[in-house]
């Protein structure tokens, strides 16, 4: 207790509270400094997982889904045109198969945080080979002529609209929300960090008048400079802060947003073309997939035009193109169909997967190409920007914690020079 007492005693002198000032504004700067650092870098790491994992991911589960529309696409032109099937259209189902799962793998070693996300990649992987040999045993059958081929396609392509699509569209979903949580992460206001740096501010503010009227002395040349070097903190955190923020809506504005309304139309786009293809297979036994079409038709020409309209610069003149040739497609869609309805299959066939320059199959891959085509400048526009965004805090973390150690060696100066004076 006598201890106690001749602290308590201590602190009442001019001295002792000196020394509680001393103590009172260093551990305030340092924690100031810590917490700037540690809201900073949680930051920074936010906008480095929109960067390197949550973006990229969200994009490759775009890419499984339209890797697996191409691939029933692909596999349906191929049955239409039989033994004159190009080389080159089976090897684009063939690679279709192959980027999907590869895509699959590198998602199941980077979800593995998510147990619903690992769930629908397994689901994926045991269901996409049960696909594929499906589509290899309708080939078999139509190669020896018998007409279990074509329901074989059809059951292969159901199974693939009803079961892998809706998987591979809500993978999709999934990485898209993890993409905007880290979205929101990246851009967290720190409010503590300002919060706290207002409170030193406020007690330098009130010791540095305390001081005056005691000392009559105007300036503390210490404590002046741990002011500055907390104004000087906020200052450098508040512009790091809006310029990351800026760059961040950028890379939203300009990448993640017009990519999602791009994938959307690339992959109506394959839906429609799916659905042209399996309209000739069906050879009028059914009316669902000329109705299929005629749906994602008017979808298509939707989300091409939401897609333009979110484009940037760089990228709408490709999906400009997209437009035109989609346009010439339907003509040609339509044109087909009329010989279709008037019994020439034949003619019907050649216009939509033959390689006439006139063909369907012309104006779909034109159509594709261009979408292609504006995907990587938005993509380069995304990676710019959120690098951008990250890099913008990737300093300040190191100066918070410099200038915290400078503020409180101010302080210390400052007051101990008052206190030399009682010796």
């Amino acid at each position: 207790m006598r201890r106690r007492d001749r602290w308590r005693a201590a602190a009442r002198t001019a001295p002792g509270r000196l020394r509680l000032a001393a103590l009172g504004l260093s551990v305030l700067v340092l924690g100031l400094g810590a917490l700037t650092g540690w809201q900073v870098t949680d930051r920074t790491g936010a906008a480095d997982q929109v960067v390197t994992h949550s973006q990229p991911l969200s994009q490759n589960a775009a890419e499984i889904y339209r890797s697996l529309a191409d691939a029933d696409t692909t596999a349906a032109a191929g049955f239409l045109l039989a033994g004159n099937e190009p080389a080159a259209l089976r090897q684009r189902y063939q690679n279709d198969l192959s980027t999907a799962t590869q895509l699959l793998t590198q998602a199941a070693a980077q979800s593995t945080g998510s147990a619903k996300a690992q769930s629908l990649v397994s689901q994926l992987n045991q269901q996409l080979p049960v696909y594929a040999g499906l589509v290899e045993t309708a080939r078999a059958d139509d190669r020896q002529g018998l007409p279990l081929g074509a329901a074989y396609l059809r059951y292969a392509s159901t199974s693939m609209q009803q079961q892998l699509l809706p998987q591979a569209q809500a993978l999709s979903q999934l990485e898209l929300a993890r993409l905007d949580s880290d979205y929101g992460d990246a851009r967290a206001t720190p409010w503590a960090a300002y919060g706290l740096g207002v409170v030193v501010l406020a007690a330098l503010v009130w010791v540095q008048l305390r001081l005056f009227r005691r000392t009559n002395r105007v300036f503390n040349p210490g404590l002046l400079g741990t002011t500055g070097a907390v104004l000087v903190l906020l200052a450098w955190l508040g512009a790091a802060v809006l310029a990351g923020d800026s760059s961040l809506q950028q890379s939203i504005d300009r990448g993640a947003a017009p990519l999602k309304a791009l994938n959307v139309a690339r992959i109506d786009t394959l839906k429609a073309r799916t659905a042209e293809n399996l309209n000739l297979v069906a050879r009028g036994s059914t009316t669902t997939y000329a109705q299929q079409w005629t749906d994602d038709e008017t979808s298509d020409a939707s989300a091409l035009s939401q897609a333009l309209k979110l484009a940037p610069a760089g990228a709408a003149g490709h999906i400009t193109d997209a437009q035109g040739s989609f346009k010439a497609w339907n003509d040609q869609h339509n044109a087909a169909g009329a010989k279709n309805d008037g019994g020439d299959y034949q003619g019907a066939l050649d216009d939509t997967v033959g390689s006439g320059a006139n063909s369907a199959a012309k104006s779909f891959d034109s159509t594709d190409q261009s979408l292609a085509a504006a995907v990587k400048v938005e993509q380069a526009d995304f990676l710019s920007a959120a690098r951008d965004g990250r890099d913008a805090t990737g300093t300040v973390a190191a100066a918070a914690g410099l200038l915290a150690l400078l503020g409180t060696a101010g302080a210390l100066t400052g007051i101990g020079r008052r206190l030399a004076e009682y010796r």
